[in-house]
């Protein structure tokens, strides 16, 4: 039996690095994250889903761990499409979280060392990951964070 605090968002990883995709229902967190995957393996980067819309996590050794929940696993909801078989992974650290926002921006920079509470007292940094017409979410993430083609 699986266990962790259940939160809503989607989990994957590149190569050995675990994202944590948040934002509000409807943010698209699930097409980017998806998106993000299929865009790395195109690159030659190794990128499976841990869990999509709730995430189980659980604080391990002094990270914070993700997993699916049983009932889910493998699958991925492509809003308007409907639900899909994923290739995943068991579970992954989670390095940072990601959250899409599509312009206009009510800001023009994020606050410096922004972080997001997952848990209780359990912080991630946060990335804010622009949506550009034009432009590949995940060309823009390794923009952000050029560590990820290094994975």
């Amino acid at each position: 039996m699986t266990t962790g605090s259940n939160v809503h968002g989607t989990a994957i990883v590149i190569g050995t690095r675990g994202y944590l995709f948040v934002g509000p229902s409807g943010a698209g967190k699930s097409a980017i994250a998806l998106h993000c995957i299929v865009e790395a393996r195109a690159r030659g980067l190794s990128a499976a889903l841990v869990s999509d819309d709730q995430v189980l996590l659980s604080p391990v050794d002094g990270h914070l761990v993700s997993r699916a929940p049983a009932s889910i696993a493998g699958l991925a909801e492509l809003r308007g499409a409907g639900i899909v078989k994923m290739e995943t992974i068991d579970s992954a650290v989670l390095e940072r979280a990601i959250r899409p926002i599509e312009p206009p921006f009510a800001e023009r920079l994020p606050p410096e060392g922004e972080t997001i509470e997952v848990l209780p007292s359990l912080f991630l940094p946060l990335t804010r990951l622009p949506l550009f017409p034009g432009c590949s979410a995940f060309s823009t993430l390794t923009i952000l964070h050029p560590e990820i083609l290094k994975s």
